[in-house]
């Protein structure tokens, strides 16, 4: 299906991996210029040069910058003044029990996860305003609407992008211009792959079958029963990003395989 999105471009940042790699490549397919954001210039280097040689009709380009400091989001504002999409991907989390997150720890996700995606609207919002079509989204969690008490941190900065969210898209009324935000369950990232592949080692299980073990035990209370696919995700982003998706303005799209239980 075309999704009418060729043509633009789109900066996605934390691309070079996981969830954002895979939303840039399904965006590249809809011939969408992507902009690959990372903090390590190599791995930005490659990812652009994979999608190129995937999609060879699309014009990928190196956004690399820690947009969690204000110089090089600066300096990333000045290589790249005009985009289409922006998909807020980057965030960092680990889990950490209440009594040992410092004021630091605190600070330091509010800074990656809240303030560099802020900076980054503050500076595309107006522009998409003023050229009447733009598209944002927030990547969150399942953890923004159903904290588990295992990161209260990263739980926090993700309720705040649902807030955001739905404050910055008050701006866009009457516009086609939209501001949305995805909430992924467990996901299937390559650092998940890796764990999940380590467990039960004497008991010569298949991937499958240590995924399924797993989930049996440890989130029983997911319908899908799997991890997410970064590629499902990719492929929900990219719709919500195109002209089909206009009536998603401010929205809450959950995409968390039955994790939380409430209707709303």
């Amino acid at each position: 299906m075309d999704m009418g999105l060729c043509g633009k471009t789109a900066l996605i940042t934390g691309s070079t991996k996981g969830i954002g790699k895979a939303i840039a490549i399904e965006l590249a397919k809809e011939g969408v210029n992507v902009l690959i954001n990372g903090r390590n210039w190599n791995e930005v280097e490659q990812t652009v040069k994979e999608i190129k040689t995937q999609f060879p009709s699309t014009s990928p380009l190196p956004a690399a910058a820690d947009i969690a400091d204000t110089q090089q989001r600066e300096a990333l504002f000045e290589n790249h003044p005009e985009i289409d999409i922006l998909v807020n991907n980057v965030g960092t989390y680990e889990m950490m029990q209440y009594e040992y997150l410092t004021d630091e720890v605190w600070e330091k996700y509010f800074r990656t996860n809240v303030l560099a995606a802020n900076g980054l609207c503050k500076n595309y919002l107006p522009r998409m305003l003023k050229n009447g079509f733009g598209r944002i989204v927030f990547i969150a969690s399942e953890e923004a609407m159903m904290p588990s008490g295992l990161m209260p941190h990263y739980a926090m900065t993700k309720s705040m992008l649902l807030s955001l969210s739905k404050s910055l898209s008050k701006m866009t009324k009457g516009i086609e211009v939209t501001v949305n935000t995805i909430m992924p369950g467990p996901t299937l990232s390559e650092n998940v792959h890796q764990i999940i592949t380590g467990m039960f080692p004497n008991e010569g299980l298949s991937f499958s079958e240590k995924e399924m073990k797993f989930m049996e035990s440890s989130l029983p209370q997911s319908e899908l029963q799997r991890f997410i696919k970064p590629i499902e995700i990719g492929r929900l982003t990219t719709f919500i990003c195109s002209p089909y998706a206009s009536a998603f303005k401010g929205s809450p799209i959950r995409m968390d395989g039955g994790m939380v239980p409430t209707i709303f």
